[in-house]
């Protein structure tokens, strides 16, 4: 199948405008290829280091009998998803052996969890978390024992942090191993409702927390499509999972036996540096990881994720390159927040499988790319499942719930439901997918704070409780680290509730699991760098629309107001910490990342 030519124009587009970056990182990973660190080429006082400690494996690590898999792992047992990867390292050690390689931990690196420090100072640590996650990595595999990578994560920043880290060893073959959803739990509508009936008085604390636990109630990754599980469709599509894996329960056979298969792939591959990461991580695999996210509605995170995952690699995208796309690209999923269903519910009724099937045969997605956890892309038209003791794969012909999951024939929209809005308060997203096409275009007085936490007070107060645009500013990494602002979501719900418009402006970003709400997000330049917002007064007239692509304010010239002053930078929970990364901080667009930024710097230098 021929690729559409809307979606072939923007690929071309996108090479076009990587062609020196792109260059640069090939010739690197080619020089790290020839020249780069190995077990063949360190010292004998290096290498005897390296394997002191492996006990039964230490002969055929130190006579280099097979090869052997570095594993870097985010484990720790707070968070649910990440739970289950305690036990992972010893048994893929024993899946090594079975085909006569190896495995070691090569490193832990941090894995913070953003439902629990949503509306929390921690929350301004969590985007610069994933720098730290791609430092630490490099540090894991620079000590040049492996042959192949592993990778052990799954959540927000963590799975964007694993590969960029990664990216910078692409010269050697990659996968990463998922864990799995945990099973069901309270439906998330019913979660929602009592969140609202929570900010409106009408629920308790207990009530809430009850209502929460039987949400969030057992190991596994949380079952709603916010950035953790956009984040495992994103691998799919790049073809860096054993194929479909990602939705697959943990503690199971099924599960065991993926993570058996990613392993004794990752040992087939490692020999001869068969499909490295940085020839998987090119062009084609980054459209079609944008692809993939609009036509399932996935996070709104990944339009700062997936510019800094390209640029580890030498590839430059932009917003303008999600809007096109998202023209192009049917929304064909629907799981909370963009439906009622979770991601259980998506994987019973077809998932990856239904939606790789269906975007193959539109020509919507580039199905050349080279994948690592298969031969052929049309792998990940099949579902994996267990016959006897042996993993099969069986394509699903039709959706088992069109309410979850539709042909490209019969979308639940024609577009992708992400659209750049620009206008005289610069440019931002808004994510359509999951808000009524009827407050696509919202006109109606700001209402200005430098804090959310004001706007709850604000809201508690009585204040807010008319047609209103809620500009929370000061919240880019330069001023705070960018934090999430999804303690609003039940908040604004409960004013929508009411009848009123509403709209939330944010310099800053909303959750993967954001929803019902039109909100223009990620808007840049940022308030803290005298971007557009940080002329705003209460009262001034807010014109939003993805309907015209527009973000304005009404009858103000901006340029001949004063700046209001940026806050004191934040400090406690350890944030003065990361004040270099917020000093460096590139644009959202450009994937809000300060070593990325420099490293760029660097290499345009060199170059």
């Amino acid at each position: 199948m021929s690729v559409d030519p809307r979606i072939a124009k923007v690929t071309e587009r996108i090479v076009e405008r990587s062609r020196p970056t792109r260059g640069r990182y090939v010739q690197l990973m080619a020089d790290e290829a020839e020249r780069g660190i190995s077990r063949p080429r360190l010292s004998c006082g290096n290498f005897a280091h390296g394997f002191a400690a492996a006990e039964g494996d230490k002969p055929a690590i130190s006579h280099m009998r097979g090869p052997n898999i570095g594993i870097v792992t985010a484990y720790n047992d707070m968070l649910s998803a990440h739970q289950p990867y305690a036990r992972f390292p010893e048994q893929m050690k024993i899946f090594a052996r079975e085909v006569g390689a190896t495995a070691q931990v090569a490193g832990g690196v941090p894995a913070m969890c953003d439902g629990v420090t949503q509306g929390q100072s921690g929350m301004d640590l969590s985007l610069f978390s994933r720098d730290t996650i791609a430092l630490g990595t490099a540090i894991a595999l620079s000590h040049g024992m492996f042959e192949a990578m592993a990778l052990l994560g799954i959540c927000d920043k963590i799975v964007p942090g694993l590969l960029i880290g990664a990216l910078r060893f692409g010269h050697l073959p990659a996968l990463f191993v998922p864990s799995g959803p945990m099973p069901t739990g309270l439906p998330n509508k019913e979660k929602q409702r009592v969140r609202e009936l929570y900010a409106d008085g009408k629920a308790t604390r207990a009530e809430l927390l009850e209502s929460e636990s039987a949400s969030y109630h057992s190991p596994g990754t949380c079952t709603f499509y916010g950035t953790a599980n956009s984040n495992q469709m994103l691998l799919e599509l790049m073809g860096l999972h054993i194929p479909n894996a990602a939705f697959v329960t943990p503690n199971t056979p099924l599960r065991t036996a993926l993570t058996r298969a990613a392993v004794h792939r990752l040992a087939a591959l490692a020999p001869d540096r068969q499909r490295p990461l940085g020839e998987c991580v090119d062009e084609r695999a980054i459209v079609n990881a944008i692809v993939g996210l609009l036509a399932t509605g996935g996070s709104t995170n990944h339009a700062i994720h997936l510019p800094a995952i390209a640029r580890a690699a030498g590839i430059l995208i932009d917003w303008q390159d999600f809007n096109e796309l998202s023209d192009a690209v049917p929304l064909i999923v629907r799981i909370y927040p963009n439906g009622t269903g979770d991601v259980n519910d998506f994987h019973y009724a077809g998932g990856i499988a239904y939606v790789v099937s269906e975007l193959r045969s539109a020509g919507l997605i580039h199905d050349d790319i080279l994948t690592a956890g298969a031969d052929d892309f049309s792998a990940w038209e099949g579902n994996p499942a267990l016959d006897g003791d042996t993993l099969a794969w069986t394509k699903p012909d039709e959706t088992r719930n069109p309410e979850i999951l539709r042909p490209v024939g019969d979308p639940f929209l024609a577009d992708g439901g992400m659209r750049l809005v620009s206008g005289s308060l610069g440019r931002a997203l808004f994510k359509t997918s999951a808000v009524d096409p009827a407050r696509w275009t919202i006109e109606a007085p700001a209402r200005v704070f430098a804090d959310q936490l004001d706007v709850l007070e604000a809201f508690k107060a009585g204040e807010l409780d008319r047609d209103c645009v809620i500009v929370v500013r000061f919240q880019g990494a330069h001023a705070n680290g960018m934090p999430e602002l999804h303690k609003l979501t039940p908040t604004l719900g409960v004013l929508q509730g009411r009848g009123h418009k509403v709209a939330l402006v944010t310099d800053g970003r909303m959750s993967g699991a954001s929803g019902k709400i039109p909100a223009a997000i990620h808007a840049s330049p940022e308030a803290g760098l005298g971007g557009p917002l940080a002329r705003l007064r209460d009262g001034d007239i807010v014109h939003v629309s993805a309907d015209t692509g527009r973000f304005d304010v009404v009858g103000v010239d901006l340029a001949s107001r004063d700046l209001v002053p940026v806050p004191p930078p934040p400090r406690g929970t350890g944030r003065e910490l990361f004040a270099m990364m917020r000093q460096f901080a590139s644009t959202p667009e450009e994937g809000g990342s300060a070593m990325l930024a420099c490293m760029e710097d660097e290499e345009g230098r060199r170059g």
